[in-house]
């Protein structure tokens, strides 16, 4: 006979040592804007660096899916 085993499968999050600050600011229109910032002496900016790059990277491929219907944003008529 087979146990019926539940478990969350999501990994935990990683909590680990790092100069990345995320703020939520408004701007001049009274929007909230997504502010990083990091240490530049930090002993883990190259690290730090790499995420906040894949991050906004990450959220600008969104956006242009959302805006374009494609993560590479508009196609030039020379590409089609």
């Amino acid at each position: 006979m087979n146990d019926i085993v539940v478990t969350d499968l999501k990994r935990p999050r990683s909590r680990g040592k790092t100069s990345v600050r995320e703020k939520r600011l408004r701007n001049a229109d009274g929007k909230l804007v997504r502010v990083l910032s990091l240490d530049a002496n930090s002993a883990t900016f190259i690290d730090d660096l790499t995420t906040v790059f894949q991050r906004n990277v990450k959220r600008a491929r969104q956006e242009n899916k959302r805006l374009f219907g494609s993560p590479d944003g508009l196609k030039s008529k020379a590409q089609k």
